[in-house]
């Protein structure tokens, strides 16, 4: 079997090789939201109970009004997108299947493990006509592009002619939600994934959905089983999605954050080639050894084998942070060239 990719947020191993505390490690390897909300007040008997299905619908229907899902899709809800990730290839039959490169790989391996014949594609136009299962991630992971929705949409009607799916990950778009193309799940032929735990930050609470055609939304519940997610998870992603001020105001806190980021990287004389309001991309010529460079000095980013000139960063919390990651990078970079 396939080793296991290699993933961000892996603080103890890196405390384990380069030292010192977690309390002194300023970790930027993910993509999730630094800041998260205040946690609402839940009841407390939610943690002894099995969760209702009163509680599963109403944290349903503040998905559905959060992302913009329409009455007419159904959504399938899960604990965490990756599960829905590892699930999904086993629920269609194993055939020609294409998956955006680069990206988030955990598509293109569980896509493989679950027997279909998996090719990679660059470019919307480089897609093989016979792929009866295609992969995309808006806005993606880790360069941050974004694909136009009308060639989107194109795509899925196009496969679901051909009784195929698009699949479409959009665990990046709350944080730009013109990005997004839940308004049109429920279509034949589109399937969209949605993070909770990336832009709220919260993403130890595991909880996810699958908006689509309600035929498939059901199959995803079934092979799930009941109780997929907790009590506790679902009422407190439903009071949050329901906060309409408390989210404009994360928004916007993102945003501010991303700038700050920004800064910081300019600040070093170091200019994004992609990103999106949760991550900045850098290519380097040497990425490793401003990775290495960066965890002596107990900040930890993001590198990629398949790109030894890639090198991703979350955001930074505040100026001070700004300001720490400002000074570690002209440090790193001065060891590198030295």
């Amino acid at each position: 079997m396939k080793e296991a990719l290699h993933h961000g947020g892996a603080l103890d191993a890196a405390v384990a090789r380069y030292g010192g505390a977690r309390a002194d490690w300023l970790d930027l390897s993910t993509g999730i939201n630094p800041v998260p909300p205040p946690l609402p007040e839940i009841d407390p008997m939610l943690w002894a109970r099995l969760p209702e299905r009163a509680l599963e619908e109403r944290a349903r229907s503040a998905l559905r009004r959060f992302t913009g899902a329409g009455e007419g899709a159904g959504i399938a809800l899960a604990p965490g997108t990756q599960a829905l990730i590892a699930l999904l290839p086993h629920l269609l039959p194993p055939g020609p299947a294409a998956v955006l490169f680069p990206s988030y790989e955990e598509h293109g391996l569980a896509l493989a493990q679950a027997g279909h014949a998996v090719t990679r594609f660059a470019d919307l136009s480089d897609i093989p006509a016979g792929a009866r299962l295609v992969t995309l991630v808006s806005p993606n992971n880790p360069d941050g592009r974004r694909f136009p929705p009308a060639a989107a949409l194109a795509l899925a009607d196009r496969l679901a002619a051909q009784g195929g799916l698009l699949v479409l990950d959009e665990a990046f778009a709350d944080a730009e939600p013109g990005a997004s193309l839940a308004a049109e799940a429920g279509q034949p032929g589109l399937l969209i994934l949605r993070s909770f735990g990336k832009f709220f930050g919260l993403a130890g609470l595991r909880f996810g959905a699958a908006l689509g055609e309600p035929a498939l939304t059901a199959r995803i519940e079934a092979r799930f089983g009941p109780w997929a997610v907790s009590g506790p998870a679902l009422a407190i992603a439903a009071a949050l999605m329901k906060d309409e001020v408390g989210t404009a105001a994360l928004r916007d806190g993102i945003r501010q954050r991303a700038s700050l980021t920004r800064q910081a990287l300019a600040a070093a004389e170091l200019t994004p080639v992609g990103g999106t309001a949760l991550f900045s991309l850098l290519s380097v010529p040497d990425a490793t050894k401003l990775f290495e460079g960066l965890a002596r000095r107990h900040i930890l980013t993001r590198p990629f084998a398949y790109r030894p000139d890639w090198l991703r960063l979350g955001t930074v919390r505040d100026e001070r942070e700004a300001e720490r990651l400002t000074r570690a990078l002209r440090a790193a970079l001065a060891d590198v060239d030295g």
